[in-house]
């Protein structure tokens, strides 16, 4: 049996339609539209461009050059949502997590309800946009008959059917991790409208069908994914055994192990880690690292096409190892803006030297992000007590070949990049093990170990620069 399964994966920086053929031993991708994902600020608020972005999906769908398509999925970015009215009409733009709107209700969230409480209940890192303040502080909640996140409502307009992935829903910091459901307990003390949060459905679940005003392929099954778009690329980290860690590398860096089940310790919630549902109940416990954010900033700022960045990196790579680093979680480099001048600033401010060329400016990126990782793998492999033989960086970052091999250099631990398309490959997955195309998970992941381009690294150096180097930025 073979099955054509179509992908649609909105990243925070851009998205895509991909296409693939799944036979038994087979998983061929293409890449059938790319498109920007663009914020737009609005009257001082930093919005999605949520209609281009459907329009584009709708322009993929209708570019696959196929008689029959067997499935759709969706997945996308997590914590942002659209709200519908009693006629299912949106209200207003979905706003951007990056927007300043939350910075003013953490203190009153606090108040209602405790960190330690919420971190007891969801698992969750602290994170400024996590969705419970995004609700503080909405204008419109009133109004609303339904909350969708990014996936949710993309199918929705797709399908006509409301749900609630549970892997995104996961993220929102409203969901009770130990028993699979919307926390009643975080939604009544925040005094949210609880009949807003639609129904969970689990990857792998039926969504609906492609409604004839979706343009091609009407009638074609929509089957829910691991929605989050990490949890896709977790499911398709290439794993052939139970020792690893992963870092799903992109905008952010995702960085962690996979459990059975969340850790809720002090020391984890000290330590600003999160517990993410991911398929087959799995746990992501792992911390949100900046990313490649640092970088693509950066480039905008020089007005550097992307085109460009290789040259770039093989500068970046000639260049003296750790001499200027920062913490990529610093709060100034989450807005936009000029990047290079943050990122100037805090070099000057912890008396290193400052970088003055673009190169100087990448090396630092990469060297800092790699301290980043090196930090987040320590403490996760510690706070679960697990072991990773290998590292797998999955996603963009694994195009990054000096990322990569200072990752390695970084951890003492031999670094698996690829698939760049692992969220895709995820949410492929998920489709063709709902058309028993394929029978698990580990399954799955042993399908894209062997019919996936990867690149091995080895690490190189000593560990005691590193240690020199982190101890300047605390990271």
């Amino acid at each position: 049996m073979s099955a054509t399964i179509a992908a649609v994966d909105l990243g925070a920086s851009s998205g895509r339609v991909i296409s693939a053929e799944v036979d038994d031993g087979k998983l061929d991708i293409t890449a059938i539209h790319r498109f920007p994902n663009r914020s737009v600020r609005v009257s001082g608020t930093l919005h999605w461009d949520i209609l281009g972005l459907y329009a584009d999906v709708l322009d993929g769908l209708q570019r696959i050059d196929t008689a029959r398509l067997d499935s759709l999925g969706i997945d996308s970015w997590a914590v942002d949502y659209g709200l519908l009215d009693r006629n299912g009409r949106l209200i207003g733009n979905p706003v951007h997590y990056r927007d300043e709107r939350t910075a003013a209700v953490i203190e009153r969230v606090h108040r209602q309800v405790s960190p330690q409480r919420l971190y007891e209940v969801t698992g969750l890192q602290h994170l400024p946009f996590n969705t419970l303040y995004q609700l503080a502080a909405e204008p419109f909640l009133a109004q609303a008959e339904t909350l969708l996140l990014i996936p949710d409502l993309i199918s929705f307009w797709l399908t006509g059917q409301r749900g609630a992935e549970l892997t995104n829903a996961s993220t929102t910091g409203l969901y009770d991790t130990s028993r699979g459901t919307w926390s009643d307990e975080l939604i009544a003390a925040l005094s949210l409208p609880a009949g807003i949060f639609p129904e969970l459905r689990a990857p792998g679940a039926p969504a609906g069908r492609l409604l004839p005003g979706a343009g091609a392929f009407s009638g074609t099954p929509v089957t829910t994914v691991a929605s989050h778009d990490t949890a896709s690329a977790i499911a398709a980290v290439p794993a052939t055994g139970p020792d690893f860690a992963y870092i799903s590398c992109g905008t952010w860096s995702l960085a962690g192990v996979e459990t059975t089940a969340p850790i809720l310790t002090e020391a984890a919630r000290a330590a600003n880690f999160t517990n993410e549902t991911g398929v087959d109940g799995t746990i992501r416990h792992l911390r949100n690292i900046m990313g490649l954010w640092l970088l693509s900033e950066s480039l905008r700022a020089w007005k550097v096409a992307p085109a460009d960045l290789g040259a770039l990196l093989d500068q970046a790579a000639g260049l003296p190892a750790l001499r200027s680093v920062v913490d990529p979680n610093d709060p100034a480099f989450l807005p936009p803006g000029d990047m290079p001048s943050h990122i100037a600033r805090r070099c000057a401010e912890t008396g290193q030297p400052v970088p003055g060329t673009k190169a100087e400016v990448v090396r630092c990126v990469m060297d800092s992000l790699a301290l980043g990782h090196r930090a987040a793998i320590r403490q996760a492999l510690a706070l679960s007590g697990q072991r990773a033989d290998v590292i797998h960086i999955v996603g963009g970052g694994a195009q990054n070949a000096l990322l990569c091999q200072l990752t390695a250099d970084a951890t003492g631990i031999p670094v698996v990049a690829g698939p760049v398309e692992a969220t895709a490959l995820g949410n492929i997955g998920i489709q063709a093990r709902s058309l028993g195309l394929i029978p698990s998970l580990p399954s799955l992941r042993s399908l894209i170990s062997a019919t996936q381009p990867l690149h091995h690294y080895e690490p190189q150096g000593s560990a005691a620069s590193w240690n020199e180097a982190a101890d300047r930025t605390s990271v």
